[in-house]
């Protein structure tokens, strides 16, 4: 049983990790020169930082159970971290009853309203069918026009743009339940290189193959074609992005017709002298800011050889003109605008990082649409964004997602005998 796997972030390296373990022949290529997908890093003074920011959750049943096995769970930092809000450019913290209450860009009645909803907001939720339920009209009916109009609408149309309201409403359901305004957050000791080099060396050490510079120019059914070579397989994992990996399917290959938009990103990273607000996370709305909000990194870490981290991010298409524009005019403007926000913001670096498939924009009903992992009749099976449905997009659904197929390539490959035929 030869398998390979196309793509190198969380998701593909999992799978390899898996098969080597259990003795399958695996191959993972990556087209660029580093593994790990959106979890990438790039040198700064004596080490590595993310481009992009990333946390773990108590919650994570898969990703945690993966640390354990690489000898790395006991090495997550786990710290307890808090939200702000920036409102017309006023500063709010966002955790406890009381922040609720004076949280003034709401009034008092949709204050109380949006308390008592939120703590049922879970259970309200259950037994309904919210795949088929407009995340609009779900929370619209729930808290009310105002709070939707001057809350939901422009925090969570943030990360999907102006097609929030169509997303189904189980998907923000799902994502309640992984997260919370104060919550226990970790970070690996080392940082995330550390996972993406221990499972590299995992799957070489269980005899697996891991090639980087490898952009894959052809998939067939049965065999991978690369710039001078094609590598025969009996299983094809593809992590690939289904509109990315219909540029190089064969056309006898049936893919998925399902049409997803994806969400791209465009991420700042401020290295800054001292903190800003000491909140991990604080959206932020109609403040005269492109980003949408501010993630910062030294709650949960800890200051940085001295420095302070913090994400600034605006989820945009991926063919819109800010993808698309010059980094260093990006990092100018959202300088201005962080100052704008933060006056005593001491900025030392700026670093512009950009994603093209960040997060799907899923349909109402995508459970009757989300595509199978396994492509009928052919050597190849799909491990991406679109299948973790309703899970939230996350290291930890990705890890949930290939252990799903690493399993139904174990059983098949145990249902074979030695030369490679069918048990009877």
């Amino acid at each position: 049983m030869r398998t390979v796997v196309i793509g190198g972030g969380i998701c593909g390296l999992a799978v390899a990790h898996r098969l080597a373990r259990e003795g399958v022949e695996v191959t993972l290529l990556e087209a660029s020169d580093q593994l790990g997908g959106l979890g990438t890093f790039f040198p700064w003074r004596d080490r590595w930082v993310e481009r992009f920011y990333h946390c773990v959750m108590p919650t994570d049943e898969n990703l945690l159970p993966l640390l354990e096995e690489l000898g790395l769970r006991d090495d997550v930092r786990w710290e307890r971290t808090s939200m702000g809000m920036v409102v017309d450019g006023r500063h709010y913290p966002f955790n406890s009853a009381l922040d609720l209450l004076r949280f003034t860009a709401l009034g008092v009645v949709d204050r109380v309203r949006f308390g008592a909803v939120s703590v049922l907001l879970r259970r309200l939720g259950k037994g309904k069918d919210l795949d088929n339920l407009r995340t609009e009209d779900w929370l619209r009916g729930l808290y009310g026009d105002r709070v939707w109009t001057d809350l939901f609408a422009p925090l969570f149309g943030s990360k999907f743009g102006a097609a929030f309201g169509d997303v189904p409403a189980l998907y923000l359901w799902q994502r309640l339940g992984r997260e919370s305004n104060v919550a226990v957050r970790g970070y690996p000791r080392g940082g995330y290189k550390t996972i993406i080099d221990a499972l590299r060396a995992s799957i070489e050490s269980h005899g697996g193959v891991v090639r980087t510079s490898a952009p894959v120019r052809m998939v067939r059914d049965g065999s991978v074609e690369l710039d001078d070579e094609v590598i025969t397989a009996d299983r094809i994992v593809s992590t690939l992005p289904l509109p990315a990996l219909r540029q190089v399917a064969d056309s006898s290959l049936t893919l998925p017709s399902v049409d997803l938009r994806y969400q791209g990103v465009v991420n700042a990273l401020f290295v800054l002298r001292k903190p800003l607000s000491g909140h991990y996370w604080t959206p932020v709305l109609r403040s005269g800011t492109e980003f949408d909000g501010v993630v910062e990194m030294s709650p949960l870490t800890g200051p940085v050889d001295g420095r302070h981290l913090a994400y600034v991010m605006r989820y945009t298409d991926r063919s819109s003109p800010l993808f698309a524009e010059d980094a260093d005019a990006i990092a100018a403007r959202w300088t201005a605008q962080l100052k704008s926000l933060h006056p005593e913001a001491d900025v030392e670096e700026v670093h512009v990082f950009r994603a093209p498939f960040v997060e799907p924009v899923y349909p109402v009903g995508y459970l009757a649409s989300r595509p199978e992992v396994e492509v009928a009749g052919t050597s190849l099976l799909l491990a991406t964004t679109a299948h973790v449905y309703p899970s939230v997009t996350s290291w930890n659904s990705s890890v949930g997602l290939a252990n799903s197929v690493s399993s139904i390539i174990l059983r098949t490959a145990a249902s074979m005998s030695p030369d490679g035929e069918p048990v009877p």
